[in-house]
């Protein structure tokens, strides 16, 4: 699961991605680790992790990952090369999803880039940008794949089709993700990793005083998102900040004195989670307690696949029971004891929370 962060320049970007890493680096097992000097791994929390722990006592644990790639500020004419522009959309063409930073909150200490805050154009500026840039990825790979198709590949023709369709969409100011496309046609542009097909979270960055995300620079954020089929979480990226800097009786202490149940930075992973539309199921043993991430809809193969493509191509079964199960049971000898685990095949599709044995054979 991968997440590329974009935004205008002095948006507080920089300060949400540090934030996360810090708050990374300190997961129980699964440490933020820096892959390259703008990208990193931090973990999707998960209070189903620790109720597992209270039954099954294990060496590990390890929630779901979020993998996120942060590239700098982006600014008018970045598609056509301005700041580097084309070098960093690159970085971002790989990712599942976009989480868009936007800044709501008026500060005269910060400069912006226009002058003026004013969430909705500034979004505007942004999504013109990734629209020009994928419009460019199509010219290209087009007119590629136009000489192909000419001697009759099959593949080449489909592509062709397929970026007719996008071409149309963008000349029209209309994102990729907007077009009803049969899956079969999905899969065709896929690999081309246009960034406006990507689904996106935007992040409200709001000051000190705003905690909640209420007021006009949000709720104008809100709405732009629900008519462009995004979501919004509101994030206050200077406490976040200091939060993951804190030791953790320090940070609960803060986070009480703010009237915070836990720090946003925990919304924004459930939140992109969810907009990639996964869901958890996890295994539990002795030496790990893990999440795996699986789109909701997968079968038990495709499940087991997750951990290993082994246990995919030999999957025999699954036994499974849910953590209410283990709640009120107390073990999984006790939750076996009952009639309540679940033996289920090739056709079972998953459900969130469900905990998992896998049986293979190879």
């Amino acid at each position: 699961m991968e997440a590329g962060i974009v935004g205008l320049p002095n948006v507080g970007k920089s300060t949400l991605f540090n934030a996360l890493s810090a708050a990374g680096a300190e997961a129980s097992n699964y440490p933020f680790c820096t892959i390259e000097p703008n990208v990193g791994i931090v973990p999707v929390p998960d209070p189903r992790l620790a109720t597992i722990n209270r039954f099954i006592k294990t060496k590990s644990i390890v929630p779901s990952a979020l993998k996120l790639v942060d590239i700098a500020g982006l600014v008018r004419g970045a598609s056509e090369g301005q700041g580097l522009g084309n070098k960093f959309l690159s970085h971002i063409r790989t990712v599942d999803a976009i989480l868009h930073v936007v800044r709501c909150f008026e500060n005269e200490d910060v400069t912006h880039v226009d002058g003026t805050v004013d969430p909705v154009r500034d979004i505007s500026t942004i999504e013109t940008e990734l629209l020009l840039s994928d419009l460019q990825q199509v010219e290209e790979n087009l007119h590629r794949n136009q000489k192909i198709a000419r001697g009759g590949d099959k593949e080449a023709i489909a592509r062709v089709a397929a970026l007719e369709l996008c071409r149309a969409a963008l000349a029209a100011g209309k994102p990729v993700r907007a077009l009803e496309l049969d899956p079969e046609m999905r899969a065709v542009i896929k690999p081309f990793g246009f960034l406006t097909a990507k689904r996106i979270l935007y992040v409200a960055n709001v000051d000190e005083s705003n905690l909640a995300g209420t007021g006009e620079l949000v709720e104008s954020v809100r709405r732009h998102a629900a008519e462009n089929g995004g979501e919004v979480v509101a994030v206050c990226a200077k406490i976040e900040s200091e939060l993951a800097e804190l030791e953790e009786a320090d940070r609960a202490e803060m986070l009480e004195s703010l009237g915070m149940a836990e720090p946003a930075l925990a919304a924004v992973a459930r939140a992109a989670y969810h907009l990639l539309g996964l869901q958890s199921f996890f295994t539990a043993g002795e030496k790990e307690i893990r999440a795996w991430p699986v789109p909701i809809g997968a079968t038990a193969p495709q499940a087991a696949g997750v951990i290993h493509s082994d246990f995919e191509r030999g999957f025999i079964r699954a036994e499974i029971y849910s953590v209410d199960d283990l709640v009120a049971h107390g073990s999984e000898a006790a939750i076996r004891a009952a009639g309540k685990l679940r033996i289920e095949g090739k056709s079972y599709v998953m459900r969130d929370g469900d905990v998992c044995h896998f049986l293979f054979n190879v």
